[in-house]
Protein backbone atom coordinates (compact mmCIF):
# COMPACT_ATOMS: atom_id res chain seq x y z
CA UNK A 1 0.00 0.00 0.00
CA UNK A 2 1.55 3.35 -0.92
CA UNK A 3 1.76 5.87 2.05
CA UNK A 4 0.05 9.20 1.92
CA UNK A 5 2.58 12.07 1.28
CA UNK A 6 2.92 14.53 4.41
CA UNK A 7 3.39 17.35 2.49
CA UNK A 8 2.48 19.81 0.31
CA UNK A 9 3.43 19.28 -2.76
CA UNK A 10 3.08 23.07 -4.19
CA UNK A 11 4.34 24.29 -1.04
CA UNK A 12 7.65 22.16 -0.76
CA UNK A 13 7.92 22.61 -4.96
CA UNK A 14 7.34 26.50 -4.53
CA UNK A 15 10.18 26.61 -1.90
CA UNK A 16 12.39 24.70 -4.37
CA UNK A 17 11.86 27.37 -6.97
CA UNK A 18 12.33 30.36 -4.75
CA UNK A 19 16.04 28.56 -3.88
CA UNK A 20 16.77 27.79 -7.58
CA UNK A 21 15.81 31.49 -8.16
CA UNK A 22 18.05 32.87 -5.41
CA UNK A 23 20.89 30.54 -6.37
CA UNK A 24 20.49 28.96 -9.57
CA UNK A 25 20.43 25.28 -10.44
CA UNK A 26 24.31 24.63 -10.01
CA UNK A 27 25.05 26.30 -6.72
CA UNK A 28 21.23 24.80 -5.21
CA UNK A 29 22.73 21.32 -3.51
CA UNK A 30 19.82 18.72 -2.19
CA UNK A 31 21.09 19.45 1.18
CA UNK A 32 19.80 23.13 1.42
CA UNK A 33 16.78 21.99 -0.96
CA UNK A 34 15.60 19.44 1.53
CA UNK A 35 16.19 22.45 3.54
CA UNK A 36 14.08 24.63 2.23
CA UNK A 37 11.79 22.71 1.44
CA UNK A 38 11.20 20.99 4.71
CA UNK A 39 11.36 17.45 2.96
CA UNK A 40 14.24 14.43 3.69
CA UNK A 41 16.10 14.28 0.55
CA UNK A 42 13.91 10.45 -0.08
CA UNK A 43 10.95 11.96 -0.22
CA UNK A 44 12.01 14.55 -2.59
CA UNK A 45 13.47 11.53 -5.05
CA UNK A 46 9.62 10.17 -4.49
CA UNK A 47 8.13 13.15 -5.30
CA UNK A 48 9.68 14.70 -8.28
CA UNK A 49 12.28 12.51 -9.18
CA UNK A 50 16.39 13.73 -9.18
CA UNK A 51 17.71 17.30 -8.70
CA UNK A 52 16.91 18.34 -12.58
CA UNK A 53 13.74 16.82 -12.84
CA UNK A 54 12.71 19.12 -9.44
CA UNK A 55 14.49 21.95 -11.25
CA UNK A 56 12.06 21.32 -14.42
CA UNK A 57 9.26 21.17 -12.31
CA UNK A 58 10.33 24.64 -10.75
CA UNK A 59 10.62 25.99 -14.01
CA UNK A 60 7.13 24.58 -15.15
CA UNK A 61 5.64 26.15 -11.83
CA UNK A 62 7.00 29.36 -12.46
CA UNK A 63 6.31 29.98 -15.99
CA UNK A 64 2.79 28.94 -15.57
CA UNK A 65 2.39 31.67 -12.47
CA UNK A 66 4.28 34.05 -14.74
CA UNK A 67 2.75 34.20 -17.91
CA UNK A 68 -0.79 33.67 -15.36
CA UNK A 69 -0.09 37.36 -14.06
CA UNK A 70 1.02 38.68 -17.26
CA UNK A 71 -2.07 37.60 -18.31
CA UNK A 72 -4.16 39.33 -16.11
CA UNK A 73 -2.18 42.55 -16.29
CA UNK A 74 -3.11 42.65 -19.84
CA UNK A 75 -6.51 41.85 -19.68
CA UNK A 76 -7.28 44.57 -17.00
CA UNK A 77 -10.26 46.49 -18.49
CA UNK A 78 -8.10 49.19 -19.92
CA UNK A 79 -6.76 50.90 -23.38
CA UNK A 80 -4.10 48.52 -24.68
CA UNK A 81 -1.43 50.91 -24.58
CA UNK A 82 -1.75 51.86 -20.62
CA UNK A 83 -1.99 47.89 -20.08
CA UNK A 84 1.47 47.55 -21.54
CA UNK A 85 3.06 50.59 -19.74
CA UNK A 86 1.68 48.84 -16.67
CA UNK A 87 3.13 45.66 -17.19
CA UNK A 88 6.68 47.02 -18.55
CA UNK A 89 5.91 49.78 -15.13
CA UNK A 90 5.64 47.36 -12.84
CA UNK A 91 8.13 44.67 -13.73
CA UNK A 92 10.81 48.17 -13.49
CA UNK A 93 9.42 48.78 -10.30
CA UNK A 94 9.17 45.79 -8.37
CA UNK A 95 13.26 45.22 -9.37
CA UNK A 96 14.04 48.47 -7.99
CA UNK A 97 12.47 48.77 -4.79
CA UNK A 98 12.41 44.83 -4.37
CA UNK A 99 15.03 43.72 -1.54
CA UNK A 100 16.72 40.98 -3.76
CA UNK A 101 17.05 41.83 -7.51
CA UNK A 102 16.63 37.81 -9.11
CA UNK A 103 15.30 38.76 -12.06
CA UNK A 104 12.82 36.26 -14.57
CA UNK A 105 13.39 33.03 -12.88
CA UNK A 106 13.07 31.63 -16.20
CA UNK A 107 15.55 34.23 -18.06
CA UNK A 108 18.00 32.78 -15.65
CA UNK A 109 17.76 29.58 -16.57
CA UNK A 110 18.05 30.86 -20.72
CA UNK A 111 21.03 31.90 -19.29
CA UNK A 112 22.76 29.03 -16.74
CA UNK A 113 21.35 26.18 -18.54
CA UNK A 114 20.05 26.35 -21.97
CA UNK A 115 23.29 26.34 -23.94
CA UNK A 116 24.01 23.04 -22.37
CA UNK A 117 20.84 21.23 -22.20
CA UNK A 118 18.64 20.90 -25.32
CA UNK A 119 15.36 20.51 -22.78
CA UNK A 120 15.65 23.55 -21.07
CA UNK A 121 16.62 25.26 -24.44
CA UNK A 122 13.04 23.95 -25.37
CA UNK A 123 11.56 25.10 -22.05
CA UNK A 124 12.62 28.30 -22.55
CA UNK A 125 11.35 29.10 -25.42
CA UNK A 126 8.01 27.57 -24.99
CA UNK A 127 7.61 30.09 -22.36
CA UNK A 128 8.99 33.28 -24.82
CA UNK A 129 6.38 31.73 -27.53
CA UNK A 130 3.67 31.82 -24.67
CA UNK A 131 4.26 34.95 -23.80
CA UNK A 132 4.64 36.51 -27.19
CA UNK A 133 1.37 34.89 -28.00
CA UNK A 134 -0.50 36.88 -25.42
CA UNK A 135 1.06 40.32 -26.48
CA UNK A 136 0.04 39.27 -29.74
CA UNK A 137 -3.75 38.60 -28.49
CA UNK A 138 -3.65 41.90 -26.78
CA UNK A 139 -2.52 44.07 -29.82
CA UNK A 140 -5.38 42.49 -31.88
CA UNK A 141 -7.52 43.71 -29.46
CA UNK A 142 -6.53 46.76 -29.58
CA UNK A 143 -6.99 46.93 -33.17
CA UNK A 144 -10.42 45.36 -32.76
CA UNK A 145 -11.40 48.57 -30.52
CA UNK A 146 -9.72 50.96 -32.66
CA UNK A 147 -7.02 52.06 -30.72
CA UNK A 148 -3.93 50.33 -32.72
CA UNK A 149 -3.06 51.20 -36.40
CA UNK A 150 -4.78 48.18 -38.32
CA UNK A 151 -1.95 48.02 -40.62
CA UNK A 152 0.22 46.88 -37.24
CA UNK A 153 2.19 43.93 -37.60
CA UNK A 154 0.56 42.10 -34.36
CA UNK A 155 3.20 39.05 -34.51
CA UNK A 156 6.19 41.12 -35.27
CA UNK A 157 5.39 43.86 -32.57
CA UNK A 158 4.66 41.04 -30.01
CA UNK A 159 8.23 39.12 -30.57
CA UNK A 160 9.43 42.50 -30.32
CA UNK A 161 7.99 42.94 -27.20
CA UNK A 162 8.78 39.71 -25.40
CA UNK A 163 12.74 40.31 -26.90
CA UNK A 164 12.46 43.61 -25.31
CA UNK A 165 10.99 42.44 -22.10
CA UNK A 166 13.80 39.76 -21.64
CA UNK A 167 16.60 42.56 -22.53
CA UNK A 168 15.24 45.03 -19.59
CA UNK A 169 15.14 42.07 -17.18
CA UNK A 170 18.67 41.18 -17.18
CA UNK A 171 19.77 44.58 -17.83
CA UNK A 172 18.18 45.82 -14.22
CA UNK A 173 19.87 42.63 -12.87
CA UNK A 174 22.91 45.10 -12.90
CA UNK A 175 21.02 48.01 -11.53
CA UNK A 176 21.41 50.45 -14.26
CA UNK A 177 20.64 54.13 -13.37
CA UNK A 178 17.01 54.02 -13.59
CA UNK A 179 16.44 56.91 -15.99
CA UNK A 180 18.05 54.61 -18.27
CA UNK A 181 15.61 51.99 -18.07
CA UNK A 182 12.86 54.15 -18.39
CA UNK A 183 14.00 56.03 -21.13
CA UNK A 184 14.40 52.79 -22.92
CA UNK A 185 11.01 51.37 -21.83
CA UNK A 186 9.21 54.76 -23.41
CA UNK A 187 10.66 53.87 -26.23
CA UNK A 188 10.17 50.47 -26.38
CA UNK A 189 5.91 51.23 -25.37
CA UNK A 190 6.10 53.90 -28.51
CA UNK A 191 6.19 51.33 -30.55
CA UNK A 192 2.43 50.06 -29.86
CA UNK A 193 0.88 52.39 -32.38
Amino acid sequence: MVRPREFDEDQALNAALDLFWEKGYEASSLSELSERMGIQKPSIYAAFGDKKALFEAALRQYSKQHSSRIRAILQKPAPVKEAFRSLFEDLIEKEYTGAHNKGCFCINTMVELSPHDEKFAILTREHQMYLSAIFEETLKRGVITGELNRELNGKALSQTLVVSLIGLTVMMKSRPDRSFVDHSKDVILSLIQ
